[in-house]
C-alpha cells in the first residue's frame, strides 16, 4: 500500500468503495430472490405468461421494500411498506 499512516490513502479509498458495491450487489440478490414474481425487467422465467411476458402478482408484491443494517455477523433486515393506488388502479401493460 503506498502511503503512510498519516496520509490519505487513496487506494484505501477505493478498495472501500469496491466494497459497498459488493454489498449493494449482494443486497440486489437478496431482494430478487425475495420477489417471487415478474415485474418489468425483473422476469423470473417461473412467473410468465404463456406469451412470454411477465407475470405480476400485486396481491403479494404491491409494496415497496427497503434493506436495514442489522449488525455485524447478521443479515439486513427486509422492511416492506404497502403501496395504494387511488388515482390511478394496478393494470398490466405489454412489454411488445
Amino acid at each position: 500500500m503506498p502511503g503512510s499512516a498519516s496520509s490519505f490513502n487513496q487506494e484505501l479509498e477505493r478498495a472501500g468503495r469496491v466494497a459497498d458495491f459488493f454489498e449493494l450487489g449482494e443486497l440486489m440478490c437478496r431482494d430478487a430472490a425475495a420477489r417471487d414474481e415478474s415485474a418489468g425487467c425483473h422476469l423470473r422465467t417461473e412467473h410468465q405468461t404463456s406469451d412470454g411476458d411477465p407475470a405480476r402478482d400485486d396481491a403479494r408484491f404491491a409494496h415497496v421494500a427497503v434493506w436495514r443494517y442489522a449488525g455485524p455477523d447478521r443479515p439486513p433486515e427486509r422492511l416492506v411498506e404497502p403501496l395504494t393506488f387511488e388515482a390511478a388502479p394496478l393494470a398490466t401493460r405489454s412489454y411488445r
